[in-house]
């Protein structure tokens, strides 16, 4: 434990994720309530027990299935007396309500915070496609009406730019892409709760159809129905508990320009570079301490922003530490996404990466755990204009 922003107080103690599947046909609701459960079971808990609750995105989403509930509607569900809670849209990627639970664990205005992500996209898209759920079928967005008349409705599409003028200024290859791409699927074949779990090769990958070029299929991720949760913890609190409290040891929450797809000064950075920058101002642990990284594929070039931002390698170099998947893969020197991420896995957003970051430090990864015991792990979701970091141990 190194100390960092919350003075080890805030820790987690519990993680839980609901049944994930494609068109499962239930309730977003009904996902969350069994996530939310699961994690206060994990933690050795009650609902009584539970004295704050936080989501990502709260209320007013316009896009069907991108929110499985609420926090008022898991709060009824439940019957929680809350001390504290939150939901907000405008904060440090999907991960901001945890970074949050834990400045609120923290002063002391809870004890013990319920912090879930919910979505249930695959139901939602069932009859209509992916098409009829972007945005609400209404007016589009002010950043969208520079780019909609042009067809760039997708993040696919805007990503899409980024990504190739990153390969124009530092030779990163279709190839490099398709290591991530693979070493999540092959990741996935070791998770039983994985949406795609057949082998893929690389021809299999540079032969899929092209979405927005240089991104193919295999380069986007799998929406699906599914909740995860985890419990915020003030250390003190966690005296007792089945679990070994892991140490939250840093976030990075930073922004340092404008929240935008593609108008940063360099285009080949993004909002992860500023988060991971305050992640390690926070902390005296270094890139070189991490064992494990869930790292941010909503596309496959999202991770390679987060490679870079975090230090793992240097600017425009992540071609090269990408050569081959080595280094990525399970049994490398940094085993990246070992759930299948949201390439393979399932679109479950960012708390999916924190999740698998506590079943990997607990132990619990089944025939994906990495091996030797880690006991750091770097969470760093959200992608383009907005991205969040923690930093957890088990110190």
């Amino acid at each position: 434990m190194s100390g960092g922003p919350f003075a080890g107080k805030a820790v987690l103690t519990g993680a839980g994720k609901s049944q994930v599947g494609r068109r499962l046909g239930r309730t977003g609701l009904e996902l969350t309530v069994e996530a939310v459960l699961r994690a206060i079971a994990d933690a050795g808990l009650r609902p009584e027990d539970v004295d704050g609750i936080a989501s990502y995105p709260g209320p007013g989403v316009p896009d069907a299935g991108f929110s499985g509930a609420s926090v008022h509607e898991v709060r009824n569900a439940l019957g929680l007396r809350s001390r504290w809670y939150i939901s907000s849209t405008e904060t440090a990627g999907q991960i901001g309500p945890a970074i949050e639970a834990c400045m609120a664990v923290t002063l002391g205005l809870a004890d013990h915070v319920v912090v879930f992500r919910s979505v249930w996209e695959s139901t939602a898209q069932a009859d209509r496609g992916r098409a009829s759920v972007l945005f609400g079928g209404g007016q589009l967005p002010p950043h969208l009406e520079y780019t909609g008349p042009f067809g760039a409705l997708s993040a696919a599409n805007w990503l899409a730019m980024p990504a190739q003028r990153y390969m124009h200024d530092f030779g990163l290859t279709r190839e490099h892409l398709g290591a991530i791409a693979l070493n999540a699927r092959s990741n996935a074949g070791l998770n039983p709760d994985a949406i795609y779990r057949d082998p893929m090769t690389m021809e299999d990958y540079l032969a899929a159809r092209m979405i927005s070029e240089p991104l193919c299929l295999y380069d986007c991720d799998v929406p699906c129905d599914g909740a995860t949760a985890v419990i915020v913890s003030r250390r003190d609190a966690a005296k007792g508990l089945p679990r070994h409290p892991l140490t939250v040891e840093s976030v990075g929450t930073g922004m340092f320009e404008r929240a935008t797809w593609d108008q940063r000064a360099d285009v080949t950075t993004m909002a992860a570079h500023d988060a991971a920058a305050t992640l390690w101002e926070r902390t005296a642990l270094r890139p070189a301490d991490v064992d494990v990284a869930q790292l941010y594929d909503g596309f496959s070039f999202l991770t390679v922003m987060w490679l870079e931002a975090l230090g793992f390698c240097e600017h425009g170099k992540v071609g090269e530490f990408l050569d081959g998947g080595a280094r990525i893969a399970i049994d490398g020197p940094l085993p990246v996404n070992t759930s299948g991420g949201q390439l393979s896995g399932g679109r479950l957003h960012g708390m999916g990466f924190l999740h698998e970051a506590c079943v990997q430090l607990w132990g619990d990864g089944g025939e994906r755990q990495v091996a030797g015991d880690p006991d750091v792990a770097v969470v760093g979701v959200g992608g383009g204009p907005v991205g969040g970091a923690m930093l957890l141990s088990t110190r």
